[in-house]
């Protein structure tokens, strides 16, 4: 079996932790080098999606794209970037939530048309998916089509090749005003980038899954999907993108438009995991809301201990909140190997049972004759926390206490995080002392639920927690419509008239 070539610092590559659609960045600042600033907005937001990476750029005349599978500093290099001039960009990188991890699914998407080009990007996932597919078979075809044959260039399976073809066919009106025709046809998370020739458009869905962020540069604006890209460019933060607006910044300046009214429930999984623990949510720190978690579950779970450690690098606030709260010392247990990256070469069956030990390593001299409390984020198969317990009992650690800073996870997520199958999660067949018992901690702790929302400061109706309730908040069509391979396995590509196959299936 050949290895998946993805980044991953699972101990365990068949057990996958979430994983989050994409990270986008958009940027209208003429005199800048604008192809450097969305390499390096990318770069801050590399940990949403390693599989592929793009940038679009334009120079008022036209469109250039460039992208490729790999991770960002593995797709563009000086002279890559050095090629791409413009005053205005798009970037993407992509883990893959619908469509195969393929080049042709890899993102910006673009189409040109002969009322110009468009090229696109986009984080979260859609669940009307079928009903776009239908949208843009139902498309004229457009009179004096381009010799490129538009309708062939677009060899996508997700749905932002769909989003896409439909924004593209504007014969009769600007692409601003198409915009606001197709996007309250959308359902599902959706934080799209897009632009033409000469404008940057950037919106969110009316619910505000995934985040999207506004910033200015000096001579500039930019937008993108955590703070953290902004500061790493040296842009300033203005406001969050609303749920249910559109931007469009240009030569005229930035204006807003609202094309649905909003009904928040951002993903709390943002706050847990997903975004980089400096990304600010809800006007709340996700650092402090992780530190804050694991305040609470030391104050749910206590345990005579003598070490508290995280799972790098995951774990780390929430260790530290435990700790804090506590009063057990704080310390490194583990020690991951930080030049892990892609690889190709897919572990033997007997380094899977050694515990893959490339990634991640216990400090013996900090865990023999201890008790040891080990906090992470998230539980999905229960695989990687095994192979965490068992290397430290290899350590010499007396006792293993297992702190777990969200609840479990039980249901799988449809708009953008790419879990487990509901049959694959743990928690779904085993209660907290059989998974304890399954991998091999002498106790397991989840924080609560209202312990989880409380740590966000948010409001309990304006949050998603579907992957923990099985409550969601967009009512989902029927199963059979739904699922990551769609667009390949139940459908004729809409652009290409025939199935397409399904490569490089992650």
């Amino acid at each position: 079996m050949g290895g998946d070539g993805r980044l991953t610092m699972a101990l365990d590559p068949q057990d996958q932790g979430p994983q989050d659609a994409c990270g986008v960045f958009g940027v209208w600042a003429p005199g800048e080098d604008v192809a450097k600033l969305t390499y390096f907005g990318l770069y801050a937001l590399q940990h949403r999606g390693q599989e592929s990476a793009g940038i679009a750029v334009s120079n008022g005349r036209q469109i250039l794209v460039y992208k490729d599978m790999g991770l960002v500093s593995q797709v563009f290099d000086e002279s890559t970037l050095e090629s791409l001039k413009g005053h205005l960009a798009i970037g993407h990188s992509r883990y893959s939530t619908t469509g195969a991890s393929t080049w042709q699914n890899a993102q910006p998407t673009f189409r040109p048309t002969v009322d110009g080009s468009i090229a696109l990007g986009h984080n979260g996932n859609l669940i009307n998916t079928h009903e776009l597919a239908q949208m843009v078979r139902d498309l004229p075809d457009p009179d004096g089509e381009l010799p490129l044959h538009t309708r062939d260039i677009e060899t996508s399976t997700n749905d932002t090749g769909l989003v896409t073809a439909l924004m593209a066919h504007h014969p009769d009106t600007s692409l601003e005003q198409r915009a606001l025709e197709v996007l309250p046809l959308l359902r599902g998370a959706f934080c799209f980038v897009w632009m033409n020739e000469g404008t940057l458009y950037a919106a969110r869905d009316p619910q505000g899954i995934r985040p999207l962020v506004l910033g200015r540069l000096d001579r500039g604006w930019v937008v993108a999907s955590e703070d953290a890209a902004l500061a790493t460019i040296g842009a300033s933060r203005v406001r969050e993108v609303e749920p249910g607006e559109m931007v469009v910044i240009d030569e005229n300046g930035l204006r807003s438009h609202t094309f649905a009214q909003p009904d928040r429930k951002g993903c709390v999984f943002e706050y847990v995991y997903l975004a980089r623990p400096d990304a600010t949510i809800g006007g709340r720190s996700v650092h402090e809301s992780r530190v804050e978690m694991g305040r609470q579950l030391a104050r749910e779970f206590p345990v005579e201990a003598d070490l508290v450690i995280p799972v790098p690098e995951s774990g780390t606030p929430a260790a530290a909140g435990y700790a804090e709260e506590s009063g057990i010392p704080f310390g490194q247990g583990f020690v991951k190997n930080a030049y892990v990256g892609r690889t190709f070469i897919q572990p033997s069956q007997t380094l899977r049972q050694l515990g893959i030990r490339l990634k991640l390593n216990a400090l013996e001299h900090m865990i023999r004759g201890k008790r040891i409390v080990v906090v992470d984020d998230s539980i999905v198969r229960g695989n990687t926390q095994r192979a965490q317990v068992r290397m430290l009992r290899e350590a010499g650690a007396l006792e293993v206490h297992v702190r777990i800073s969200s609840p479990p996870v039980k249901w799988p997520c449809f708009y953008g995080i790419d879990f487990a199958t509901r049959a694959e999660l743990i928690a779904n067949g085993l209660t907290p002392e059989e998974i304890a018992a399954s991998v091999g901690a002498d106790t397991l702790g989840y924080i609560s639920l209202d312990g989880m929302i409380d740590s966000t400061k948010q409001q309990r109706d304006s949050l998603c927690t579907a992957c923990f309730t099985g409550t969601y908040p967009i009512e989902l069509p029927d199963e059979s419509l739904l699922g990551k391979h769609l667009l390949e396995s139940t459908l004729q590509s809409p652009t290409l008239g025939r199935a397409l196959p399904v490569l490089n299936n992650p």
